[in-house]
């Protein structure tokens, strides 16, 4: 982590000493100081915290920026007010391993595998038509019921769930219509009439519910996978018309690539990757981008069919553990702007092999916020303006793809608690973009991450106190306004807030630079949660 200060200095002692007492610096009538001190922090190696060492080196300079020649005497004493109080330029580290982050990653079924899940935050959840309705004299409470009793204490371990209602397993007796209604009649007035009141009752339960996450269309064919039989495409204008009244907030996925033409629905292929379907599937969701950036593209690895051995693999273990078969998805991932994936995500967390497998997949899944550089002054002043910005690149493959607010905070040095937080209005993380064009051979993409500067102004209240305070920065789950989405940097306190540098609120601190050694391994937070 890099930390400079730069100030305007007036007329200060000739020289100050550096290590070992040697003058590291010399200040007279006509020079302002620009001097670099850089040493090596060990870590403690306590448990849930980073050790090893990490450089730091602060540089003072002209309103944060390194003088590259020496100033006049009239020249440092000619920097206006606003100047003349430092600005603190902390370049973190980016954190090396993948986070369970929400909203994307690993997507198990819901259950035990989804709550014991090293890495899950979502969960789908296979619904049968006649478990929430069946009959038409249902009322919507019945559907509100289902989804409490089968979504008990899902916030709590900071998992959504992608919901998707269905009518026909597989075989002939895996049928699930409600009993009012004929088992596969997907075309009669009864069933546009009915499908439109549950899409509707729906949208009311789902489209504000914190635990729903996305929401994966279904209803039609075996799975809710829209064959056997296809979607006609009078019903996709039906369907697709209701799902986008219904659903204002949450985003609205279908089977295949080439259905639905005029709606921005995300994908679930259900057979990611798979080498049968590359040409299809796989192309067909290129075909469609940049659909990736507003909608979710997700679905499953498929293990039962076709030639499922030359790709992806044999079972998620050879998947994960099998270097083509790993690379071949992680290309896939970036190159089709992956979110998440289920199936391959039913692997043998024992298995050295496998589990260092599935960190490589999961760092390549849904979005990677690294912080390249954060400004902000050194003392801050009761009820005066103040900016806060930072530079934030996205190296994942898709967006985070809900408005999540992104917050400021001054934390209490030795408690940590939170003593004032602020929203960075303007901040909309949807917009953080990866890059584009997956070059497979490079390992990268052609098109880079476009680098975002995020700036905010606040002003803190006089009962903040007076005194050094850690500012810290922090990606909130609206519901309930908790941190939950982590920026991939080593600066992180168990709670879901990445700490910056030290500030002075009515003085300047002594120093700006955190201990490393007092930074949590963000890997090991289990903590975070939402509010219903």
């Amino acid at each position: 982590m890099l930390v400079r200060r730069g100030h305007a200095e007036g007329l200060r002692s000739l020289s100050r000493p550096g290590p070992g007492g040697r003058a590291s610096g010399r200040h007279d009538t006509g020079s302002a100081l620009c001097d670099m001190r850089e040493g090596a922090l060990v870590g403690r190696g306590r448990a849930g915290s980073l050790s090893g060492a990490t450089r730091m080196a602060m540089t003072r300079s002209l309103s944060g920026c390194r003088v590259a020649a020496p100033l006049s005497l009239a020249a440092v004493l000619a920097v206006p007010a606003a100047l003349a109080q430092d600005t603190v330029v902390v370049h973190p580290a980016e954190y090396p391993r993948a986070l369970r982050n929400p909203l994307m990653g690993f997507r198990p079924d819901l259950g035990r595998r989804a709550v014991e899940h090293e890495y899950a935050t979502l969960a789908r959840h296979y619904i049968k038509w006649n478990e929430i309705e069946n009959a038409e004299s249902d009322g919507i409470d019945k559907i509100r019921a289902f989804c409490d009793e089968k979504w008990k204490g899902v916030e709590d371990r900071n998992i959504k769930v992608i919901p998707r209602v269905y009518l026909h397993w597989s075989r002939d007796d895996q049928q699930y219509w409600p009993s009012d209604m004929k088992a596969g009649d997907y075309s009669s007035d009864l069933f546009k009439r009915r499908v439109l009141r549950l899409v509707a009752r729906l949208g009311e339960c789902w489209d504000r519910d914190p635990r729903v996450a996305f929401v994966q269309m279904g209803l039609i064919g075996k799975w809710g996978e829209h064959h056997s039989p296809a979607i006609p495409p009078d019903m996709q204008r039906l369907l697709g018309d209701a799902f986008t009244k219904a659903f204002q907030e949450k985003k609205v996925m279908v089977r295949h690539p080439w259905d639905f033409a005029d709606f921005a629905f995300g994908i679930y292929w259900d057979s990611f990757a798979h080498q049968d379907q590359m040409k299809t599937h796989g192309a067909g969701i290129e075909k469609i981008s940049p659909r990736w950036k507003v909608a979710p593209i997700g679905g499953e690895v498929a293990y039962d069919w076709g030639n499922f051995k030359v790709q992806p693999g044999d079972n998620p273990d050879d998947t994960l553990a099998d270097p083509a078969h790993r690379r071949f998805l992680i290309d896939a991932i970036f190159r089709l702007h992956a979110n998440h994936l289920g199936w391959v995500a039913d692997y043998d967390p024992k298995d050295a092999r496998v589990r260092a497998g599935a960190e490589e997949v999961q760092r390549a899944f849904g979005y990677r916020f690294v912080i390249d550089e954060v400004r902000y002054p050194a003392r801050l002043m009761p009820q005066q303006p103040f900016t806060i910005s930072f530079v934030v690149r996205n190296l994942g493959a898709t967006p985070l793809y809900y408005r999540w607010p992104v917050e400021a905070s001054l934390l209490d040095p030795k408690t940590r608690a939170v003593l004032w937080t602020g929203i960075f209005k303007d901040a909309d993380v949807r917009q953080w973009l990866p890059g584009d064009g997956w070059d497979a051979a490079a390992g990268a993409y052609a098109e880079k991450p476009r680098p975002v500067r995020v700036e905010g102004r606040f002003t803190i209240p006089t009962a903040v106190g007076p005194g050094d305070r850690i500012l810290a920065l922090a990606i909130l789950d609206p519901a309930g306004n908790r941190p939950c989405a982590r920026f991939s940097i080593v600066n992180y306190f168990t709670g879901g807030r990445h700490p910056v540098g030290r500030v002075g609120v009515g003085t300047r601190p002594a120093a700006s630079a955190l201990d490393p050694a007092s930074f949590d391994d963000p890997a090991q937070d289990r903590t975070l949660h939402y509010v219903r």
